[in-house]
């Protein structure tokens, strides 16, 4: 299984908070923590992570999930959104079993969406997250 999140980010990231690995936990804490948890709460909790890329614009890795080995990238470098993107600057790609499925639009208001949920009482516990946040913790430590 491959996954390949990449979203075009300008100069601005790396001045935000965003680019601040202490204030945002880094690339698969900020952008990769949505798709780690739709990963884990599909697929199953993790076995084994590793990590072969992780600088503050992109990270890569392996996650083996009690149903599912997943190959990961994450990028905000627009230098490395594909042909396939056409201009959009955000490419967000699951293969499973050769079959794909691009996740690269409808994902405008989901923050606020969800926002409105948590305030609403609808939202998830922060045990529900847990296993998600520890995706990205591990990450972010090469664990």
């Amino acid at each position: 299984m491959q996954l390949n999140y990449i979203t075009a980010r300008g100069s601005w990231y790396q001045h935000s908070w965003k680019g601040d690995i202490e204030k945002s936990g880094g690339i698969a804490t900020n952008i990769g923590i949505h798709f780690f948890d739709m990963l884990q709460w599909v697929f199953g909790g993790v076995k084994e992570s590793t990590v072969t890329l992780q600088n503050e614009q992109r990270a890569a890795g392996t996650l083996h999930l009690d149903r599912a080995t997943v190959n990961w990238q994450l990028s905000i470098n627009e230098k490395d959104l594909p042909v396939a993107a056409e201009g959009k600057r955000t490419w967000r790609y699951l293969q499973v079993d050769g079959e794909t499925f691009d996740f690269s639009d409808g994902f405008a208001d989901l923050h606020t969406k969800s926002y409105e949920a948590i305030l609403a009482g609808q939202g998830f516990s922060l045990q529900d997250a847990m296993p998600s946040i520890q995706i990205a913790h591990d990450i972010r430590n090469r664990r």
